[in-house]
C-alpha cells in the first residue's frame, strides 16, 4: 500500500468505513451511511463492512445500490470488528480512513473537522465526541457520566476543548493511511465479536502507534461530533457491570501485546484523579437530597471493581511475560503483501 502524504491546506480524499453484523440494526445501518453520505466530497467514498451475514450482505446491497459513493463489501477476515474494520482499511482508496459505528449518527461538519486537522503534518490519528443518545427514557440516574465509554461514548474526563491524547474512541475516528503502513492493521487477538462486549482495538492501534512513532500526535476533537445511539438492554445496571468488566479482560490482552506501562497509562490516571472527583460530587448530591446519585457512587465503585476482576481473572488464566520478554514494537497484522 501507498503511504498517504496529505498537504497542508489541501483536503484530503476519505475512505468513511461502517462496519455491521447484524440486521437488528437496519435502521440504524441506514442513518449512519446517510449521514456519511451528506459529508462526501468526490473522490470521496463510503464502504460498508458486513460481518460474516449473508443475508445482511444481500439486504445492503440491493439496499444501498443507489449510492454512488457506497460500496458493500463482505468482511475476508476472522469474525469481529477488527477483522471488519481491517477489511475497510485493505480496500479503501482514502488517503484517510475513518470509522463510523454502525449505530451511530454523525453530525454536520464532523468528516470535514477531522480531515483539517488531519492536514496537520505530524497528527496521525483524530477522534470525534461520542455522544448518548438514550432511547431508553433519557440516561438512567445512576450511571455516571465518567462511564459513558461503557456505552461507546466520551466520558466526563475527557478534555473539553481540542488535546493530544493517547488514543482515539471507536465510534468515530480517522487515521492518515500511513498509520497502518506503520503500525500495522487492527489486532484481531482483542476486540467485539458480534454483541460480546470486549473492546479496546482502537487502543492497541494507537499504542503502537506510539511505540513506532513517538512524535505522532492523536488528537481529540471535541467540535467533531457524533450522536452514538444506546438502546434499552445497554442501559441496564448488568450490561453496565458486564461491560466493565469485558474492559478489564481487554486491558490484561492489551498489556500482552503491547506492555502493561502503555496499557493502563491513563487508566491509572483516570482511577486516581477523575473517578474519586465523581464519587464526591455524587455523595455531595446524595447529602443535598438526591437518593438517586447514592447509586451513581455505588456504581463508580462497582464498576472499578468488575474491572479489576475481569483484568485479574485474565491475569491468571493467561499471566502477562516479564517486562524483559515484552515486545517493544509489535505491529498486529501487517499489511497484504500484494
Amino acid at each position: 500500500m501507498s503511504r498517504g502524504a496529505c498537504g497542508a491546506g489541501r483536503r484530503p480524499s476519505v475512505s468513511v468505513v461502517v462496519c455491521t453484523y447484524t440486521e437488528r440494526r437496519w435502521n440504524d445501518l441506514m442513518a449512519a451511511v446517510n449521514s456519511v453520505v451528506a459529508q462526501l466530497h468526490d473522490g470521496d467514498e463510503c464502504l460498508v463492512i458486513v460481518d460474516h451475514n449473508a443475508a445482511l450482505l444481500r439486504r445492503a446491497e440491493a439496499g444501498l445500490r443507489h449510492h454512488d459513493a457506497v460500496r458493500v463489501l463482505p468482511a475476508e477476515r476472522a469474525p469481529g470488528l477488527s477483522g471488519a474494520r481491517n477489511t475497510g482499511v485493505t480496500h479503501g482508496t482514502g488517503e484517510i480512513v475513518a470509522f463510523l459505528d454502525d449505530d451511530a449518527v454523525a453530525m454536520a461538519g464532523w468528516l470535514d473537522e477531522s480531515l483539517a486537522v488531519l492536514t496537520e503534518p505530524r497528527v496521525a490519528a483524530v477522534g470525534g465526541a461520542a455522544v448518548p443518545h438514550w432511547t431508553a427514557g433519557g440516561r438512567p440516574g445512576w450511571f455516571p457520566p465518567e462511564y459513558d465509554w461503557v456505552v461507546g461514548c466520551s466520558y466526563r474526563g475527557l478534555p473539553r476543548h481540542r488535546a493530544a491524547v493517547r488514543n482515539v474512541i471507536g465510534a468515530a475516528m480517522a487515521f492518515r493511511r500511513d498509520v497502518f503502513d506503520d503500525a500495522g492493521l487492527f489486532d484481531g487477538a482483542i476486540g467485539r465479536v458480534g454483541a460480546a462486549p470486549l473492546g479496546c482495538e482502537e487502543t492497541a492501534l494507537c499504542i503502537r502507534l506510539h511505540q513506532v512513532r513517538p512524535d505522532a500526535r492523536i488528537v481529540y476533537l471535541p467540535s467533531a461530533v457524533v450522536r452514538h445511539r444506546v438502546p434499552r438492554d445497554r442501559s441496564t445496571v448488568r450490561y453496565f457491570l458486564h461491560r466493565c468488566y469485558a474492559e478489564g479482560v481487554s486491558k490484561a490482552r492489551i498489556g500482552r501485546l503491547v506492555g502493561r506501562t502503555d496499557a493502563l497509562a491513563s487508566e491509572r490516571a483516570y482511577v486516581r484523579r477523575t473517578l474519586p472527583r465523581a464519587a464526591g460530587r455524587e455523595l455531595a448530591r446524595a447529602a443535598r437530597g438526591r437518593p438517586e446519585a447514592f447509586g451513581a457512587a455505588s456504581m463508580i465503585v462497582a464498576g472499578v471493581a468488575a474491572a479489576g476482576l475481569g483484568f485479574v481473572g485474565e491475569h491468571v488464566r493467561h499471566p502477562m511475560p516479564s517486562p524483559s520478554a515484552m515486545p517493544q514494537r509489535r505491529r498486529a497484522e501487517p499489511w497484504p503483501s500484494s
